[in-house]
């Protein structure tokens, strides 16, 4: 345990069901989900989890990754955290972020590294890498408001693939029912040159979940044969569009469009708060921006990763 100030501590001492009861309340990244944590320990990652409390109770969760560079060099990083479950002031997100350096036990020398879901940097804090953009859907919001808030081109290519002959299938959750799509997924990563959380740890994920509502996989077909498919990852009220792939086809009839509406009433369904698109290329990846800015989203830039 460690004392930030008279009233505020921060410990590892929480447990996985009052971690997943907080998330099903605050919507959190998937980096956050106690589940991912796990997919990642399973793969051979190191994972820490601390709780930030004060006089009210629970303040704060983060959970980090940690490991040992060049055989010397500690380093902790906590990836799109921490989750800030009540609003706090700058001076207690100042504190917490210096508070943390020394959360996890690491030896010297050692180097910690934060990536807070915040647009503004924490005080005393200095940034080291520029800060990360992605596109957020307030899925607390009626099926009408969110199509009415599609952008004009984005809902009519929404129309033309309702009236094709796309038809909409929900996949099976077994990984053998599945596992064309990562497979195709890491097959895009190398022809295209980008990077993202490996494929692999989805069903790494889905086994920590224990839970087949955590993944929700929507296929869209031209009658026997597969046009495009969207795959996206459950955590807590929240959600991640975590891989899609289109045939030339489906990206002619606009079937991510479709599959994407039809994913939103499912995910509400589920209970789901926050959908978050993933991140933002306009250089790289311009179409995929453009779509993912056309569902009326909230366009969000983090502040970066301070250490």
């Amino acid at each position: 345990m460690i004392l930030v100030n008279q009233s505020m501590q921060i410990s590892t001492d929480i447990s996985r069901d009052q971690w997943d009861k907080a998330l099903a309340e605050t919507p959190a990244s998937l980096q956050q989900d106690w589940s991912y944590g796990d997919a990642l320990a399973s793969v051979g990652a190191n994972v820490v989890r601390v709780v930030i409390e004060d006089d009210a109770g629970q303040l704060a969760l983060a959970q980090f990754t940690t490991r040992k560079i060049g055989m010397m060099v500690n380093v902790g990083l906590c990836s799109r955290g921490p989750v800030w479950l009540r609003e706090v002031s700058t001076e207690q997100r100042r504190q917490v972020h210096r508070a943390l350096k020394s959360a996890l036990g690491l030896g010297w020398p050692r180097v910690t590294l934060q990536t807070p879901d915040d647009v503004d940097p924490p005080g005393g804090a200095r940034r080291v890498v520029s800060g990360y953009s992605t596109v957020m859907l307030d899925l607390t919001q009626s099926l009408a408001d969110l199509r009415a808030g599609f952008d004009g081109k984005w809902r009519n290519r929404l129309v033309a693939a309702e009236k094709s002959a796309l038809k909409v299938q929900q996949n099976g959750t077994k990984p053998a029912q599945y596992i064309w799509l990562l497979e195709t997924e890491e097959g895009q990563r190398k022809d295209r040159g980008y990077t993202a959380t490996p494929a692999a740890l989805v069903p790494e994920f889905v086994k920590a979940k224990g839970d087949r509502d955590s993944l929700l996989i929507l296929r869209g077909d031209l009658g026997k044969q597969k046009a495009a498919a969207m795959l996206f990852l459950i955590h807590g009220c929240a959600a991640t569009y975590h891989i899609g792939w289109n045939s030339e086809e489906g990206r002619k009839l606009g079937a991510h469009n479709l599959l994407l509406w039809q994913a939103l009433d499912v995910l509400k369904q589920r209970g789901v708060k926050r959908l978050d698109l993933g991140g933002v290329e306009t250089l790289k990846s311009a179409g995929r921006a453009r779509f993912k800015l056309g569902t009326g989203g909230q366009l969000i830039t983090y502040a970066g990763t301070y250490f």
